[in-house]
């Protein structure tokens, strides 16, 4: 866990030192906010090592380099557009950039290509040299084309670059996203192996300069020529099977006295030869979450051709709300695979090759949820509908029926059951917030509770499995805008007295105006100076119209 820290940490730091080493420029750092980033690598939250990693850096940072900090899926659950520059690139950011991190929360979708191009035009990049730093955990799920994005800033801007954290990625989403880095002639690193960042590190910033030309020796005498590769593996998902030569990896790594991984020489993609020198090696061949490693002795002179066999099998899922429904991309689909340490998460279609065996599949839309255990075996496809079993709900508030539909702040739409407790209380299943609010639910009777600022309706309706349903409820409320001159609270009553002689408050504000949805009805309306003096004045509001009282 900690070396993976210190990876990602180095990742970042490398990305800074080959940007600033040579010129000045200011930078944004974009940071994957999404609720992916709840998953766990050994017991710890990625987003958790994000945030330590990010302070790390931050220290070893010069205080004079302008460096900004922008966050997305850290506010809203399901929301494309929820992208957000939090600290402007200034000078002497570290200390904001933290606080920000460590405030984050992660819930939401991830639209990299949209943060990336609004931090390109945060930083002028058609002006000034600008750079952009973007961790990731996760590929795009908003529709984003990151590698038209990388190729647009580049002919676009004046001196643009993107640097990409892969963090956690496996090899084969590395590449999908390298791309944005690559068409701006910036960086794509796979924060997974700290070694392999520390030599990079020092090959690229720290590498000594070359040394002089020694004088020409004496020409040996010719050697017996070597095959150009001594190298050549292969790799099946299962036995007999076609070579996998696409998306798959290749790790290599010098091998220990007691057998074990040592020190990494090189990870490659695809179909691989080599030419290694002598020794003793360990390979580790990928394809998405299947592995499988051999001990190799390389012996000058000899040409090896290792089989490597997975074990492995493709399962593809197509999460859907409903039969026949269409595939929602932002559902989640965690896979429970023979060996994980943890799940794996995916969203919408998902393509992956895992480990033969009982494969537990978890698919959630809203708040719809179904669980599988599909077997699959080496060597084999399965393609898989995976039913959430949900409804789809739109709410509005609407000041009457039929009236001007509420769409301002203030508007809250919480959903609870409709069966009531043995205590009288109902469970709460879900909120959202504004209007058009949107909510996949299973199949039940439920209660829509909304609030409009002072205003609050229940309505009852019923949800089935593939239904759609415009829940619009009438709020019996008008606008109620409040002036008083010189008031330092302004508070609005009931009119009507209870049997005490108290009437009920129903919100105030300290301020001289105040402007509130409040239900149909007579109301007492008191400013109150700061001399302690106070005026009253009374109000009828009425259903879909809005009123206005002046208190002096």
């Amino acid at each position: 866990m900690a070396g993976l820290a210190r990876g990602v940490a180095a990742a970042i730091l490398l990305l800074w030192m080959t940007t600033f080493g040579f010129a000045a420029n200011k930078v944004i750092i974009i940071l994957d906010a999404s609720g992916s980033m709840w998953a766990q690598i050994d017991g710890k939250p990625k987003l958790e090592i994000a945030r330590e990693s990010l302070r790390t850096v931050l220290q070893s940072t010069p205080d004079d380099e302008e460096i900004g900090f922008m966050a997305y899926g850290h506010r809203e659950k399901g929301s494309c557009d929820d992208i957000q520059l939090i600290v402007p690139p200034q000078a002497g950011s570290a200390s904001a950039i933290s606080a920000a991190a460590d405030s984050l929360k992660f819930l939401g979708k991830t639209p990299l290509t949209a943060a990336v191009k609004q931090a390109a035009e945060a930083l002028k990049y058609t002006e000034d040299k600008a750079t952009v730093v973007l961790i990731t955990d996760g590929l795009e799920t908003c529709g984003g084309d990151p590698c038209a994005l990388g190729k647009e800033l580049e002919a676009s801007g004046v001196d643009f670059t993107a640097d990409v954290v892969g963090f956690g990625l496996t090899a084969d989403e590395g590449k999908q996203i390298a791309c944005l880095a690559d068409n701006t002639g910036g960086k794509y690193i796979q924060a997974s192996d700290e070694k392999a960042l520390q030599d990079a590190l020092v090959e690229t910033v720290a590498a000594p300069a070359p040394a002089p030309e020694p004088a020409p020796a004496p020409a040996p005498a010719p050697a017996p020529e070597k095959p150009e590769f001594n190298f050549l593996p292969t790799v099946v998902l299962a036995e007999g099977g076609d070579p996998v030569t696409d998306g798959n990896a290749w790790e290599v790594y010098k091998a220990k006295s007691d057998g074990t991984r040592g020190d990494n020489v090189t990870t490659e993609y695809g179909a691989y030869k080599a030419n290694l020198e002598p020794g003793d090696y360990v390979i580790v061949a990928r394809d998405g979450e299947a592995k499988v490693e051999q001990k190799i002795k390389i012996e000058a002179g000899q040409v090896y051709k290792p089989l490597f066999v997975l074990n492995a099998g493709t399962l593809i899922i197509h999460p859907r709300p409903s039969e026949g429904a269409d595939v929602v991309d932002g559902a989640s689909v965690v896979i429970d695979y023979p060996g994980a340490d943890m799940p794996a998460t995916y969203y919408g279609t998902t393509k992956a090759v895992l480990p033969a065996g009982d494969e537990k599949v978890t698919v959630t839309i809203g708040q719809g949820v179904v669980t599988e255990t599909i077997p699959l075996a080496a060597g084999k496809t399965v393609e898989k509908d995976m039913i959430a079993g949900v409804g789809h709900v739109v709410a509005n508030a609407y000041y009457t029926a039929g009236g001007d539909k509420a769409d301002g702040s203030g508007i809250g739409f919480k959903i609870v059951k409709a069966k009531k407790k043995i205590d009288g209380t109902r469970d709460e299943v879900t909120y959202a917030y504004g209007p058009d609010s949107k909510f996949d639910l299973p199949p039940d009777d439920y209660v829509l509770i909304a609030t409009v600022d002072l205003a609050v309706v229940e309505q009852p309706f019923t949800v089935k499995v593939g239904e759609f349903q415009d829940v619009k409820i009438a709020m019996n409320a008008g606008v109620l805008a409040i002036t008083a001159p010189g008031a330092s609270k302004i508070e609005i009553f009931e009119a009507k007295k209870d049997i005490n002689g108290n009437r009920k408050s129903l919100g105030y504000a300290y301020d001289q105006k105040y402007q509130a949805a409040i239900p149909a009805g007579d109301y007492a309306v008191v400013s109150e100076k700061s001399d302690n003096s106070s005026k009253e004045g009374t109000v009828t509001v009425k259903a879909g119209e809005r009123a206005e009282l002046t208190v002096q």
